[in-house]
């Protein structure tokens, strides 16, 4: 699939970038893909949720009343799970949620997210760039250039570049991300992906050996 490239004023250079078909051209997993998003979620959880457990109140032990004879119920100490203000029962404990994903299976599903994408044209490529310093305004113009403006972006990159990030910070529906960093929860959050031409060829590399 071929795709026009334009600078960073929304305009079409005359020249053309090549997408790969072994990557924006699959067969999509659908089910590869919402694997690989609910692993992706499920590291971000941190699982730091704690009650306390019969064992670990602070409280008496003695036997509220006795066993028998008082017409009812049976108790225990202050402590149980059926006093008000004591402990829970099978409370939460710290846990860790990430999961294992098979390495192709999480290679399919970014591959099916991308294919997604181009079949829907939201796929934007632009001359690499960069700024003198961080600016918001440069980045607020370069989505307006690109009419995209109201639409969740996701901007990949070649590499890292700290002014091209700092001006997008504060933006709520821009993210920069590199190729090699690309994961298929931020594909498909976004509904429109800009790539420069270095992070299309990096892209290349990353998928070139999976």
């Amino acid at each position: 699939m071929e795709i026009a490239v334009l600078n960073i004023n929304g305009q079409d250079t005359g020249k053309k970038v090549v997408l790969n078909d072994d990557i924006f051209g699959v067969e999509t997993n659908d089910h590869a893909m919402y694997l690989d998003v609910k692993r992706f979620l499920a590291d971000q959880r941190q699982g730091t949720a704690k009650a306390k457990e019969r064992s670990e109140m602070s409280g008496s032990t003695r036997k509220l009343h006795k066993q028998k004879g008082t017409g009812g119920a049976r108790v225990g100490d202050i402590n149980s799970p059926v006093m008000v203000g004591g402990a829970r029962c099978f409370g939460p404990r710290p846990r860790d949620y990430s999961f294992k994903l098979n390495k192709k299976v999480k290679v399919l599903a970014r591959k099916s997210a991308l294919t997604y994408k181009a079949k829907d044209g939201q796929i934007i490529v632009v001359e690499d760039f960069d700024f003198e310093a961080p600016k918001t305004k440069k980045m607020v113009d370069l989505k307006n250039n690109l009419k995209i403006n109201d639409k969740k972006s996701l901007l990949v990159l070649q590499k890292e570049n700290k002014n091209v990030y700092l001006s997008s910070r504060n933006l709520d529906k821009s993210k920069i991300t590199t190729a090699c960093q690309l994961t298929t929860y931020d594909v498909l959050n976004a509904q429109a992906l800009v790539f420069t031409v270095s992070a299309v060829e990096a892209l290349n590399k990353v998928f070139e050996n999976k």
